[in-house]
């Protein structure tokens, strides 16, 4: 079964939308290592249209120009990418497709095809709400930015119900930026009040 991983830039108040327009002071060697180490596992990459159309109006050109980033342009390119959309999808941008059919069917297939890459997603955050609630995100990858912003969409708002995560891992880097890497929990711990006091401090009468 292949794996799916997202990767986010958020804000520490939650917020996940334009990150373009806070969260490039805090880019450094270290994120940008984690960003490469997500994409490079995937042969596939997983997008929502308005994440494809900022990309597919960028890297293509950023490839061509042969600059320090052409090599990631390059790997984005050469990748396949799949593009969620309700309307008929014309591209440019080589290796590009439309996701066919229901998204959960799909993307239940797409996770049983026959190949130990992963599929990867970057932004895309309603697609990413609906794959977490339908339990096919393995991996949510959150650069979380010590900054807040204050407006914008943020990653868990207006949630259904709530969405119990396990941490696999975490990094802190040189600026501040966590990096934190959750999978669903199934078997996320329980309790009340009656439960969680017998770990409060005991004061002797």
């Amino acid at each position: 079964m292949r794996k799916i991983t997202a990767g986010l830039f958020i804000s520490l108040d939650g917020v996940v939308e334009n990150p373009q327009d806070w969260h490039f002071p805090y880019f450094n060697d270290e994120m940008g290592q984690a960003v490469d180490a997500q994409m490079s596992s995937a042969d596939t990459l997983l997008l929502g249209r308005r994440t494809y159309d900022s990309f597919a109006s960028a890297w293509p050109d950023r490839e061509k120009a042969g600059a320090e980033d052409a090599a990631f342009a390059k790997k984005l390119g050469d990748a396949r990418k799949i593009v969620v959309s309700t309307r008929e999808l014309e591209f440019t941008w080589r290796n590009s497709e439309q996701l066919q059919g229901d998204l959960i069917e799909a993307v239940t297939a797409l996770k049983a095809e026959p190949s130990t890459a992963d599929i990867a997603m970057s932004g895309s955050v309603s697609l990413v709400r609906r794959l977490l609630a339908a339990g096919l995100l393995d991996e949510l990858h959150l650069l979380v930015h010590p900054i807040a912003v204050g407006e914008g969409m943020r990653l868990f708002e207006d949630a259904d119900a709530p969405l119990p995560l396990k941490l696999i891992s975490s990094v802190t880097f040189a600026t501040g930026v966590v990096h934190l890497v959750y999978r669903l929990d199934d078997g996320a711990p329980t309790g009340d009040y009656a439960k969680a006091k017998a770990s409060l401090p005991q004061t002797a009468d």
